[in-house]
C-alpha cells in the first residue's frame, strides 16, 4: 500500500498530477490518519488554515481531532497546475458537526514532494460555507469516491 501512495513521483506530467491528486483524495476519504501520513515526508510541514503542523505524530493529531469534529466527510479534490514537484489542487468536502449542521468546506492546496513521492510541504487555505442537508452533493457511501461520481467542474463547484 505505501508503494501505491508514493507513486508516482516527482517530476510530474499532467496524467501522474492527475493520479497523484486522487490517491490523495482517496488517502483523505480513508478517514484514517495512520493512512493518511503513509504520504508525507516525517517531517512535513503544513499550513492549514491559522494551524501550523510539523511532522508526523501532529499530522495524526491534527487527523484525529479533524475527523472527530467533521462527521461524514467526503472530498472531492480537482487538479489545478503543476510543475516539476509541485502540485495546486483545490477541493470540496461536505460534512457535519455533533449537532447535525451540514457544511460544504472549499478551499486550495499546494503541495511540495520529495523525490520519494512523499510530500513535504502542504499549504491549505479552506473556507466553511453553511448548507441545508438538502444541498448536499455527495451521497456516496463513506470511503472512496467512486470513479463514475461527477467531478468538481461538473458539479459546477
Amino acid at each position: 500500500m505505501t508503494e501505491e501512495i508514493l507513486q508516482p513521483a516527482p517530476p510530474f506530467d499532467q496524467a501522474s498530477a492527475i493520479l497523484k491528486v486522487r490517491l490523495a483524495e482517496d488517502g483523505w476519504n480513508s478517514r484514517d490518519p495512520h493512512r493518511i501520513v503513509k504520504a508525507y515526508s516525517i517531517a512535513s510541514r503544513w499550513r492549514n488554515r491559522a494551524e501550523f503542523i510539523n511532522g508526523h505524530d501532529a499530522i495524526i493529531q491534527f487527523l484525529t481531532r479533524k475527523f472527530d469534529k467533521e462527521i461524514d466527510y467526503r472530498l472531492i479534490k480537482e487538479l489545478w497546475a503543476f510543475t516539476g514537484a509541485n502540485i495546486a489542487v483545490r477541493f470540496a468536502y461536505e460534512w457535519h458537526d455533533d449537532s447535525g449542521n451540514w457544511f460544504r468546506s472549499y478551499g486550495n492546496e499546494n503541495w511540495h514532494f520529495n523525490a520519494d513521492g512523499r510530500m513535504a510541504e502542504r499549504h491549505a487555505s479552506i473556507n466553511d460555507l453553511p448548507i441545508l442537508e438538502s444541498e448536499r452533493k455527495y451521497h456516496w457511501p463513506l470511503g472512496r469516491r467512486p470513479d463514475d461520481h461527477p467531478s468538481l467542474s461538473d458539479l459546477g463547484l
